[in-house]
């Protein structure tokens, strides 16, 4: 009995060994997943993603062989060509800092790339050659037209963002692509290396249609080792999956400043990442404006934070995807940001137009401070329109109506009583209260805009050789199908005969 009992144990000693180990090894990497909204001071809204998966595991010594939450296939390309820290941004449009203020991550139109090897590597610049084409198979981008023409080696910029001696320039290599065009093909192996793929957290609302119809995309792969804990005596990989976009104010024709998940994404959250250890959404809820106009979110937030971000004090409402008090009950969670405007402020009118129905109408009420110069802008996109559209000269462009300017201009001089009947036309026309201000109504100048027109003499040519052929193939066929024939019967005779019917004829004499 005591045996049995002392097997007894060992096997449950044996079978209990292997899943300590296996929960010890299923520690090792960690998940966590963030998303930011940040209304823009232009009445945009900017939604950053951020996915960052770390890993206690030493890549460069090729050592591991399993792989758990870290793509294997840039955990298998650091350890391979030596890379020290990899940094890899495709951006489509431009980041407007007068507009929008300071990006919460900045990035260089095209395609970037920028990469620190270790020490070991012998051959940088034949590393960064296999490393770029590597990558351009990953992520379906022509990094691999980066060559010694566009490649540069740095020495005071970029320097090493996690646990790298930034001293060593010649392990840097540094490039951009700026003709490169980021579209579906480059998202989709990007979301291919999250853990979870884009079928739960907070990668369901990558939706390609929604993130690219956008003033402004950005996504980003960072690779780099940093501390383990605070003593840092042992090293950790991170890879940070960033991907920002700027969704237009009024994009969607109706000309609020009102925003919500389902809004800027067609869809909602309903449910974290299994594998994260975090996934948490942010709402920049600081007062914008200097305070005079305030953002309100619902549902109404579990915590607020604040936090020092770029020398200002910003405070976001937290969401906790993990808590399960935070969905409803019909699972579903739709973040909606609702503007608090004030009385005294500005409130702009804009109806978008239609195409071939309505025009665009923009109103601004403002009060405009003395001596001052306002200049507005309006953001346009060049079209082609169909043939039958274009004027008889439309290579001297397209008119673009004269903008309406209707104010009360303060007098500087105190208007008597008059009689209205004896006074000049314009004072019947535009009369005054009291004489303290006047209206005025003043018109821009047209303005002209050229837009690319197609070639003309194209349809020209088209149908005079459209009919040429028509009529040479209805020719053709109408001479077959109309003809009549007739067969003639083959003459008789032969040489001799036709020499004595030419000698007959000359003697008058009729034919054989």
């Amino acid at each position: 009995m005591a045996a049995a009992a002392g097997a007894l144990f060992l096997l449950l000693v044996a079978a209990a060994g292997p899943g300590r180990a296996g929960a010890g090894r299923a520690r090792r990497d960690a998940l966590r997943e963030e998303l930011l909204l940040s209304p823009l001071p232009a009445g945009d809204v900017a939604a950053t993603f951020q996915f960052r998966t770390r890993w206690d595991a030493d890549l460069p010594r090729g050592a591991v062989s399993h792989y758990r939450l870290f793509p294997k296939a840039l955990g298998r390309l650091v350890a391979a060509l030596g890379v020290q820290e990899l940094h890899l941004a495709l951006t489509q449009g431009f980041w407007r800092t007068r507009t929008w203020g300071q990006p919460p991550l900045q990035a260089p139109a095209g395609a970037e790339l920028w990469v620190w090897f270790q020490p070991t590597v012998m051959d940088v610049d034949k590393a960064w050659k296999e490393l770029s084409n590597i990558l351009s198979g990953i992520f379906c981008a022509s990094l691999n037209f980066i060559d010694s023409t566009n490649t540069v080696t740095p020495t005071a910029s970029f320097k090493p963002l996690g646990l790298a001696n930034g001293t060593d320039h010649h392990l840097l290599r540094y490039a951009v692509l700026p003709r490169e065009v980021v579209c579906t093909e480059n998202l989709t192996p990007w979301k291919k290396l999250l853990p979870c793929g884009s079928k739960a957290g907070l990668a369901v609302l990558l939706k390609a249609e929604r993130l690219f119809h956008s003033s402004y995309h950005s996504q980003a792969v960072h690779i780099r080792p940093i501390c383990r804990d605070a003593s840092c005596l042992a090293v950790s990989w991170e890879l940070r999956q960033t991907l920002t976009v700027v969704f237009d104010t009024f994009s969607s024709g109706q000309g609020k400043k009102d925003w919500s998940l389902f809004k800027m994404f067609s869809r909602t959250l309903t449910d974290a990442c299994p594998l994260a250890s975090q996934s948490k959404v942010y709402v920049d809820i600081s007062p914008k404006n200097k305070e005079k106009e305030l953002l309100e979110v619902t549902p109404t937030p579990a915590s607020v934070y604040e936090a020092i971000v770029q020398g200002d004090k910003r405070t976001y409402a937290v969401y906790d995807l993990l808590s399960p008090s935070l969905f409803n009950t019909s699972r579903s969670l739709n973040v909606q940001l609702k503007w608090k405007r004030p009385q005294d402020s500005c409130y702009i009118h804009y109806q978008p137009a239609q195409d071939r129905r309505r025009p665009h109408l923009l109103e601004m009420l403002i009060q405009l401070p003395a001596n001052s110069v306002t200049k507005i802008t309006i953001q346009f996109e060049r079209a082609l329109l169909k043939w039958t559209e274009y004027t008889p000269d439309p290579n001297h462009g397209f008119y673009v109506s004269s903008s309406v300017l209707s104010a009360l201009v303060p007098s500087v001089i105190a208007m008597k009583d008059v009689d209205v009947e004896q006074s000049p036309l314009f004072t019947s026309l535009f009369p005054s209260s009291d004489g303290s201000s006047y209206f005025v109504r003043l018109y821009t100048e047209p303005l002209l805009v050229n837009l690319p027109t197609p070639d003309f003499s194209m349809p020209y040519n088209v149908i005079c050789l459209t009919c040429t052929v028509v009529a040479v193939c209805y020719g053709s066929f109408y001479n077959l199908l109309t003809r009549t024939f007739h067969v003639e019967e083959p003459t008789r005779g032969g040489l001799a005969k036709r020499l004595a019917n030419i000698i007959r004829k000359f003697r008058g004499v009729p034919p054989l």
